[in-house]
C-alpha cells in the first residue's frame, strides 16, 4: 500500500518564485505557476520550473508562459477540473499595492479583484490547504465605505480580509488568519505579513489554527536550520560579504546595459549561520545581480550626509528631512546590527549602513533570504509609464515572499498532511484486515467466495493485486 507523501501545489500570482521556492526547499512538488509578468515569470520558469535544482510538474496541456489567473480560468477551466482531487495547496500572494501601507490603499483598485479569481479557482480545484500572502493593510479598514461596496459588494464586511475570510469559510475551509513579522523565520528584514493559512473542515479532524501552529514551530524551525533563536539575524550577517570597499570593481556583464560596474566577489572564510544557509551547496558559484548603481556626485554626498544626520534603522523625521532638504518620508540608513527595514520595490529608499551607496538587486535578494544561486533575469530596473507595467529585478525582489517563511509554511503543511495520511493507513489497513478475515471465514464454512463489497467509497479491493487507494 502506497499513500504518497508529498504535497502538490498551485502558485497563483506567483512572481519571480519567492512562495514556490521555499515550498519547494521544504520538500512539497509544484505543478504550475501563474504569473503575468514576463520579466518576473522568466525568473520563475529559469530557476524552479526548467532549473537545474528544482523542476515543476508542469502539466503538458498549459503553456510555460507568463499569462493571468483570468487567462488560465477562460482558457483551461475543463482542465482544471480535471486536477480536482490531485492538487494538496493553492499559494497566492494577490497583487499588494491595493492594500499596502506603503501607498494610499485604494478600495477600487482593480487589482483587490485578484483575490477574486484566486477564490474562482479554488472553487474549481477544492484542495485541502490555502495559502494567502499579503501585506499588512490587507486587514486594515477602507475609509470609504462606498468604494468599499463597489469593491466587495458587501457593506457589513469592515474589511477586505474579512471578507475574503468569509468566503473561504463558505467554501468549507477553516481559516487562521494574521500578522507575522518575518524576522520571527530568519529573515534579516522586519518585514510584516499578513497571513491565511486554511484547511479544508473535518469533523474527525477538528479545527486546528495553524497560524498559531506555525508560530509555535518557530524555535524548532530555525534550530532545523541552524539560525539563532535567542535573536533576528542581523544585516550585516546577511550582507556583508557583499560590501564593494576595498574590492576591484569590475565591469558587470548580466545585464544588457553597458557601463555599470560591480565588486569582484571573495569567497568568505568565516560565514555567518545565515550566510552559510545562502550558501549550502555552493562552492566558488558567484551570485549574480551585484551591479552597482552609478550615481552621481551630488547624490553621492547627499548619502553622506543622510548617513551623518540620520538614525540608522529609522525613517527619516521631519527635522532631519529638513536638515538634508528632501521631502522623502521612507528613506533608510541600513543599521548593521538590525535586521532590515523592509524592502520594497523602490531601490533608493535603503542606504547602505557603510558605504553611500543603494543596494545592489543581490543585496535585497539577500535581506528576502533568496539564496545565492537564485538568478534573477531581465533588466535591473525601469522608469517613466513603463513602471507600472514592467517587474525588473528590484520589483521582483521587493514583491516577493521571503522563500525562508515559505519554506515554514510548507514544512507545517507538510507535517499536517503527513498526520492524516497517517490515519488513513491505519483505517484502511484495519478495514483491509476485516475484509481479509471475512473471506478466510467464507472459505472455512464453505461458503461461496465473493468480491467483498466495501461501504466506503475511497477505496477498492481488488484481491487480484494490491489495492489502490483513492483519497
Amino acid at each position: 500500500m502506497t499513500i504518497p507523501n508529498t504535497i502538490r501545489f498551485i502558485d497563483v500570482f506567483a512572481g519571480c518564485g519567492g512562495l514556490s521556492l521555499g515550498l519547494l526547499q521544504a520538500g512539497c512538488e509544484g505543478v504550475f505557476a501563474v504569473e503575468k509578468s514576463p520579466l518576473a515569470f522568466e525568473t520563475l520558469r529559469f530557476n524552479l520550473v526548467d532549473g537545474t535544482r528544482y523542476q515543476f510538474n508542469w502539466p503538458k496541456w498549459l503553456s510555460k508562459r507568463a499569462m493571468t489567473c483570468e487567462e488560465l480560468l477562460e482558457n483551461h477551466a475543463a482542465q482544471l477540473i480535471g486536477l480536482r482531487g490531485s492538487i494538496d495547496l493553492i499559494v497566492g500572494g494577490p497583487p499588494c499595492q491595493g492594500f499596502s501601507t506603503a501607498g494610499r490603499r485604494d478600495p477600487a483598485d482593480p487589482r483587490n479583484k485578484m483575490t477574486e479569481r484566486y477564490l474562482t479557482l479554488v472553487e474549481l480545484l477544492q484542495p485541502r490547504f490555502l495559502v494567502i500572502e499579503n501585506v499588512a493593510g490587507f486587514n486594515m479598514r477602507f475609509e470609504n465605505q462606498d468604494d468599499l461596496d463597489k469593491l466587495i459588494t458587501n457593506a457589513k464586511k469592515p474589511s477586505y480580509a474579512e471578507y475574503v475570510a468569509g468566503r473561504l469559510n463558505d467554501l468549507g475551509y477553516d481559516v487562521s488568519r494574521g500578522l507575522v513579522n518575518c524576522a520571527d523565520f530568519g529573515v534579516p528584514q522586519n518585514r510584516l505579513r499578513y497571513l491565511m493559512l486554511c484547511e479544508m473542515k473535518s469533523a474527525k479532524r477538528g479545527q486546528k489554527d495553524l497560524l498559531k501552529l506555525l508560530l509555535e514551530n518557530r524555535h524548532d524551525f530555525l534550530l532545523t536550520h541552524g539560525l539563532p533563536t535567542d535573536r533576528h539575524v542581523t544585516t550585516r550577517e546577511a550582507i556583508a560579504d557583499l560590501e564593494a570597499n576595498d574590492k576591484a570593481l569590475v565591469p558587470n556583464t548580466d545585464s544588457s546595459v553597458k557601463g555599470f560596474m560591480e565588486a569582484s566577489y571573495r569567497f568568505p572564510v568565516e560565514q555567518s549561520a545565515f550566510l552559510k544557509l545562502m550558501r549550502f551547496g555552493l562552492e566558488e558559484e558567484v551570485p549574480n545581480s551585484r551591479r552597482l548603481a552609478n550615481h552621481k556626485v551630488n547624490t553621492v554626498n547627499y548619502f553622506k550626509s543622510v548617513q551623518a544626520i540620520c538614525r540608522p534603522g529609522f525613517c527619516m523625521s521631519k527635522e532631519e528631512r529638513s536638515k538634508v532638504g528632501t521631502k522623502k518620508h521612507s528613506t533608510t540608513v541600513l543599521n548593521a546590527n538590525r535586521p532590515s527595514p523592509t524592502i520594497t520595490t523602490l531601490p533608493d529608499d535603503i542606504i547602505h549602513y557603510s558605504e553611500s551607496r543603494i543596494l545592489t538587486a543581490r543585496e535585497n535578494a539577500r535581506l528576502q533570504s533568496f539564496p545565492d544561486w537564485f538568478a534573477f533575469q531581465g533588466k535591473y530596473t525601469t522608469g517613466g509609464k513603463q513602471r507600472k507595467q514592467e517587474c525588473p529585478r528590484y520589483t521582483q525582489v521587493g514583491n516577493a515572499v521571503p522563500p525562508l517563511l515559505a519554506t515554514a509554511i510548507g514544512e507545517l503543511l507538510k507535517t499536517r498532511q503527513t498526520q492524516r495520511r497517517s490515519r488513513i493507513v491505519v483505517q484502511k489497513t484495519n478495514e483491509i484486515q476485516v475484509a481479509k478475515k471475512s473471506s478466510a471465514n467464507q472459505l472455512i464454512t464453505g461458503t461461496s467466495l465473493e468480491r467483498p463489497k466495501l461501504s466506503s467509497p475511497k477505496y477498492e479491493l481488488d484481491l487480484k493485486s494490491e489495492p489502490v487507494f483513492r483519497e
